[in-house]
């Protein structure tokens, strides 16, 4: 039964992708509901089925005020949705169809399986008589359990791009808050935290105050530079820093790659870069004010104040392209497998069946013996005989 699409147009560009995936799985689904359908079959059909009806729920809901942040609970709910039925898929369709999906279920394997996982090595010791048409029961079930752990490491790689995306989400809220707070706070009491200077020091009778928003001149000598303090003080200079920030962003640009990743993690990364500017600039000035850096004590003039601000606030990069470098690396890591520590059982599992385990599930006979492995490190069967290999 194929399901009906809602007459709504799909509100992101992944629903609609979605949409025709679903589409497609309900037309497969059509095609083997047609077929004689032992009991097993119906079972598998029924299962399908709901997993379709609930990915089609998900795609096609609308979450009122809460819509702003349901979009990772939609695109999980619409994903493993689809990966269940297609796991399902792979256990309905006939001989000839399952051998033909082998070298997409191969390569979602090698993607997303580390290169010792049994199933992996298991699945590229059969991989070649099951496109030859010689597919077993077990053939079958092993291709539905390869392919639905590749789909969930998938989701464990994913897992941690929305886990690293929500942490610098929250701390860009954390910042924000932060920012806004001490704005606040010179607002109401700029004395407090005055960003104030005094070049002239107290040498003849006058003095010049410089601060973030006005300059003084001519004040007496004993004039405390905090009590000339503005209520607009830091605010300026953190819009200042926030420009210095937008620099670098544009500048990081151009190490931004294109990911399709459903997670817009560069963006979380880059947007934790304006707070941090601003916040960034406010600090620097205060410990220029507190004689932290020799030389840098006194600044002379209002444009001076503004100038370090911004370089401050460009200078929040030093710290945010730790965490640039940390989103590309698990970037990267989705459907790249990492060199996985050898374990001894897997190993025996690697090297294959002796040639007297014929008629083992797996591998029947001496054709399913490792051969030399291919281009992506995976052990290939041999349609020769041992001596042949050993070449003698």
């Amino acid at each position: 039964m194929t399901g009906i699409a809602s007459g709504r147009p799909p509100r992101t560009a992944w629903r609609a992708k979605a949409r025709a995936r679903i589409a497609y799985l309900e037309a497969e689904l059509e095609h083997e509901s047609t077929r004689r359908a032992p009991d097993h079959r119906t079972a598998l059909i029924e299962g399908m089925r709901s997993h379709l009806e609930k990915a089609r729920a998900a795609a096609d809901e609308d979450f009122g005020w809460r819509k702003l942040w349901s979009g990772s609970a939609a695109r999980e709910g619409v994903c493993s949705n689809i990966r269940s039925a297609e796991v399902l898929l792979i256990q309905l369709v006939s001989v000839e169809e399952a051998a033909g999906r082998a070298n997409e279920v191969m390569a979602l394997v090698k993607d997303h399986l580390e290169a010792d996982d049994p199933r992996r090595v298991r699945l590229a010791l059969r991989l070649r008589p099951i496109i030859s048409g010689d597919l077993t029961t077990s053939d079958r079930d092993l291709m539905a359990r390869a392919l639905d752990a590749a789909y969930s490491s998938l989701d464990d790689e994913l897992a941690r791009v929305r886990s690293l995306r929500n942490i610098l989400w929250a701390a860009t809220v954390l910042v924000v808050i932060g920012v806004v707070n001490l704005a606040l706070y010179g607002w109401f009491s700029p004395s407090s935290l005055s960003l104030c200077f005094s070049p002239q020091g107290g040498s003849g009778d006058t003095v010049t105050v410089v601060c973030p928003t006005a300059e003084y001149h001519n004040q007496p000598a004993d004039t405390d530079p905090s009590r000339l303090a503005g209520a607009t003080d830091i605010l300026t200079v953190e819009i200042a820093g926030l420009a210095g920030a937008a620099l670098t962003v544009i500048a990081s640009l151009r190490r931004i790659r294109g990911t399709d990743s459903p997670y817009m993690l560069p963006l979380a990364s880059a947007v934790l870069k304006l707070p941090t500017g601003a916040l960034s600039a406010f600090l620097g000035l205060l410990l220029i004010r507190g004689a932290f850096v020799p030389g840098l004590s006194d600044l002379d003039s209002r444009a001076q104040v503004l100038a370090w601000a911004a370089a401050f606030g460009a200078a929040q990069h030093l710290v945010t392209r730790l965490v640039d470098d940390r989103a590309q690396m698990t970037l990267s890591e989705v459907g790249n497998t990492t060199g996985a520590v050898i374990d001894p059982e897997k190993l025996a599992v690697k090297e294959g069946p002796p040639a007297s385990a014929a008629g083992s599930p797996n591998g029947a006979g001496p054709h399913d013996e490792p051969h030399a492995p291919d281009g992506d490190g995976e052990p290939v069967p041999d349609s020769g005989s041992p001596h042949r290999r050993s070449g003698t």
